[in-house]
């Protein structure tokens, strides 16, 4: 998460698919999400270009599937 939102999408998309591989697999992921596996092979691969809809709703995904909830903390008080 820390690669989005840095904006290293790139970074953050090959994080995504080594956890995806490692815990739900792409399988069932895809299952979940009511998408071709293909697709979200294809939107997490080096040239895709995922909507931000797509990637929020795996990250949903993945949060339920470990049954935690990622939290944004600043890391320094806001000026």
């Amino acid at each position: 998460m820390n690669a989005l939102l840095a904006g290293d999408l790139g970074a953050g998309k090959a994080l995504l698919r080594d956890y995806i591989n490692a815990t739900i697999t792409f399988e069932g992921l895809a299952k979940e999400l009511g998408k071709p596996s293909k697709s979200i092979h294809r939107m997490l691969g080096p040239r895709g270009n995922p909507r931000a809809e797509s990637i929020f709703g795996i990250i949903k995904i993945l949060q339920a599937y470990e049954d935690v909830q990622l939290q944004v903390k600043a890391n320094q008080p806001a000026a």
